[in-house]
């Protein structure tokens, strides 16, 4: 079943729900991405839920040029009001939530504003803080950050080609392409801000505002997110949190280890 929605926002962001069952999980994707990329999980999901898919504002597969906002999205907040107005158009509570990347954080900022919308939080390859500082490892130093911003802005779709190669496990190239074509679709004029915000952020004090079940899934090896960060989430995040990592390399698992990424969620939300 493949409901496709008529109501304001939710429309404006390619929103629909597919799959039948008593309880909704909402799939939100990360930097550069689209909804596409859940392709390879949404069927065993819909077997088991009625799963909410859309697109965040800079995407390329977004028709309003307009919609996205820098000022808005300088950081995770204007995100999370997105979030929660989808939710509210559609009527939609109490929903399982799986962010990858950075929507794992705007996840958890969404949730310190309206608890009432989500049962539990699913993060994947997700991170509070990119860049390292005192007493704390996010896996780049501000130097690094400073020369992809560069990068971004120098010429983007030069960016857009070889990046992906680095994030997604490379021994499968069909998933590097899927990205690579995501990335080449946003605008470079978003890209930028968008990029600004993702890297520079530090919604580590959120944490430990987040006080309903969390699952932290991990792949072994993620140039983006280094394991450390999945150990220091699980001690700040408040309610009960597991870490859960799945054997492959990268920071797309949903593209690259889609059948183990599922058998961690069906062991953890018993499908």
């Amino acid at each position: 079943m493949v409901v496709m929605l008529q109501t304001g926002f939710s429309t404006a962001v390619n929103a629909k729900i597919i799959g039948s069952g008593s309880e909704v999980m909402v799939l939100a994707h990360g930097f550069g991405g689209n909804q596409s990329l859940w392709d390879k999980i949404l069927p065993k999901l819909t077997h088991h839920y009625r799963v909410l898919l859309f697109d965040w504002t800079f995407a390329g597969s977004i028709k309003d040029p307009n919609l996205f906002d820098p000022h808005k999205y300088s950081s995770y907040s204007g995100f999370a009001e997105d979030l929660i107005k989808i939710l509210d158009e559609l009527g939609l509570t109490s929903t399982i939530f799986l962010g990858h990347s950075m929507s794992g954080l705007i996840g958890c900022v969404a949730y310190t504003k309206r608890p009432d919308l989500f049962q539990r939080l699913v993060l994947l390859c997700s991170s509070p803080r990119y860049i390292n500082t005192e007493g704390y490892e996010g896996g780049f130093e501000k130097s690094d950050i400073d020369q992809i911003i560069a990068s971004i802005e120098s010429n983007y779709q030069n960016w857009a080609t070889h990046f992906p190669s680095l994030v997604v496990d490379e021994a499968d190239p069909v998933s590097v392409s899927r990205f690579q074509k995501c990335l080449h679709e946003m605008r470079p004029e978003v890209a930028l801000p968008l990029a600004k915000t993702v890297f520079g952020v530090d919604e580590r004090d959120i944490l430990e505002m987040v006080d309903i079940p969390c699952t932290i899934v991990q792949t072994k090896t993620d140039i983006v997110v280094p394991a450390s960060v999945a150990v220091f989430m699980q001690n700040k995040i408040k309610g009960c949190c597991t870490v859960q990592v799945i054997n492959t390399d990268g920071h797309f698992p949903h593209l690259t280890a889609h059948l183990e990424l599922l058998q961690v969620l069906g062991t953890v939300l018993g499908f």
